[in-house]
Parts: structure tokens; C-alpha cells; sequence
């Protein structure tokens, strides 16, 4: 599931083939920018912003969401005239770029725009302080949070206007290193401050490798985290059986309610 770290990596791996290259080919495979033509264009720079990624092309800006299921794949030039085989399905790709190092495909993308340079911030000016990014600010990241007392920490968490970058997989181990549940209001959160800098360091540890850890223990989906997909197992820290539940946001009433999984013991509702 992409979450803060994996688009920090999806930039990363991005500016190592794109930025400063000139594009040979351009294709989105989206009816609004089927003519959009960057070919010739110089790729400036390529970031994400939390869970967003930007890449600065020829005075316009490629805006993708990766969402769910997205994922930007990277393949070697071609050689000897004959096309790279992609991974995935063609049908999947909303947008193909090609450089002289490599061809970029953005597979299964939740949302894909291209903007003007002074539309950006209208894009990703919402979000909270980005935990992956140079401006990261916890003072700023905590007094979002506290605005609004009476949330439920696991929404507030999960809520990218207060910090951006933590998912649901980090949504539920952050709930379960601060000892509290998902639904426990963020005035009756003991350790808040102490959860937001956790979350940096999480996301800072786990943004170089290929699979997620919070435990410390090996890179493996049980042994990797605390809860996390866990219902019906025991909790590492203390026996009881992790349980699962879901849960919406009223602030946001058509989105589907998300997984949670907690240990009823370690989490106490308060």
C-alpha cells in the first residue's frame, strides 16, 4: 500500500533516470492530455510532497496520486529497437515517458493532472507539514492536530492536512506504539508529541527499504509489524489476539471506512 515512504522512494528512483534529461517520448493515455506533447521538454526536478508526486517538465508540472493501487515502474532504454516488456498490463498505464536512460510508466495512477508551475500549490497546498520532506516541522504538525480536540486520533493521524505522508498501515502502528486506540479522542492522547516524532522516524528508517518495518525485527509482513493485518494473531507485547474493526470518517462521508486493528489490551479506549 503506498504511503509516505514508498512515493519518497518513487521520486527518488524517478530523479535518478528523468531529472535534467530530455524527454524523447511523451504519452498519457488519459483523455484530458491525449494531445499533451512533452517531447523535447527537459525534466527540471521531481519530488513528492507526502503522498503526492511532482515532476517539473518544460515550464508544466506532472501531478500524480498514486492512491490505492498506483505505482510509477521504471524500465531500461531500449536497445537494439526492441521494447522493454513492461510488468504490467498496458491497459494499466495512464502515462508513458521516455528518456535516453529510461522509460518511466505510471500504472493504475488515482489521479493524474499536468499543471502550470503557479497551480501547484493549489494541488498539494492543503497538506500538513510533509514528514519525508526538508520543511518538516513537528510544533506545526502537533497545533494541527490539537485544533480539532475531539477527533479521533486515528482520523487525525490519517488526515494529510495535519502531516502528510502517514498511511493506514502506519496509521494503525503508531496507534499501537503510543498505547492508544484508533477512536481515543487527541485531547485524552498521553503522548502525542512523542507519536509525531515517532512517525518521522518510522518513515525515516523505513524510506530506503524495499519492505516496511516498525517492529525492528526482519522485513517479513509478521514479523514486520505490531497489528497491521494481524487480526486473530497474538500481540507481541502482551498475548491477547489482535482484533480488526473498521472506521469512517464523518469529516469525509463518501470515502469508504478504513481497516484498524488494535490490541484490546495494549489500547485501552480510556
Amino acid at each position: 500500500m503506498p504511503e509516505g515512504d514508498t512515493v519518497w522512494r518513487q521520486a527518488r528512483d524517478l530523479r535518478a533516470v528523468l531529472a535534467g534529461e530530455e524527454l524523447i517520448s511523451c504519452d498519457f493515455r488519459v483523455p484530458a492530455y491525449a494531445t499533451l506533447d512533452l517531447s523535447g521538454e527537459t525534466v527540471d526536478a521531481v519530488e513528492s510532497r507526502g503522498k503526492h508526486l511532482l515532476m517539473f517538465v518544460g515550464g508544466l508540472v506532472v501531478h500524480s496520486h498514486l492512491s490505492m493501487e498506483g505505482h510509477w515502474d521504471i524500465y531500461p532504454a531500449p536497445t537494439g529497437g526492441r521494447p522493454t516488456r513492461w510488468r504490467k498490463p498496458a491497459f494499466a498505464a495512464r502515462v508513458v515517458l521516455v528518456s535516453h536512460l529510461a522509460t518511466a510508466v505510471g500504472f493504475s495512477l488515482g489521479k493524474l493532472e499536468v499543471l502550470r508551475k503557479e497551480e501547484v500549490e493549489n494541488a498539494v497546498g492543503h497538506l500538513g507539514p510533509d514528514l519525508l520532506g526538508p520543511g518538516w516541522d513537528t510544533d506545526q504538525a502537533l497545533l494541527r492536530i490539537l485544533a480539532d480536540p475531539t477527533r479521533a486520533v486515528g482520523l487525525a493521524l490519517l488526515d494529510q492536512r495535519n502531516l502528510a505522508g502517514i498511511g493506514n498501515i502506519y496509521r494503525n502502528e503508531l496507534c499501537f506504539l503510543g498505547k492508544v486506540h484508533p477512536a481515543v479522542p487527541v485531547a485524552q492522547v498521553p503522548s502525542l508529541e512523542r507519536m509525531i516524532d515517532l512517525a518521522k522516524r518510522l518513515l525515516e528508517a523505513n524510506k530506503d527499504r524495499p519492505r516496511r518495518a516498525t517492529t525492528g525485527g526482519p522485513a517479513q509482513r509478521d514479523a514486520a509489524l505490531w497489528v497491521y493485518g494481524l487480526a486473530g494473531k497474538p500481540c507481541k507485547k502482551c498475548g491477547s489476539i489482535i482484533r480488526h474493526d473498521t472506521m469512517a470518517d464523518p469529516e469525509f462521508p463518501l470515502r469508504a471506512a478504513r481497516d484498524i486493528y488494535f490490541c484490546p489490551r495494549c489500547q485501552p479506549t480510556l
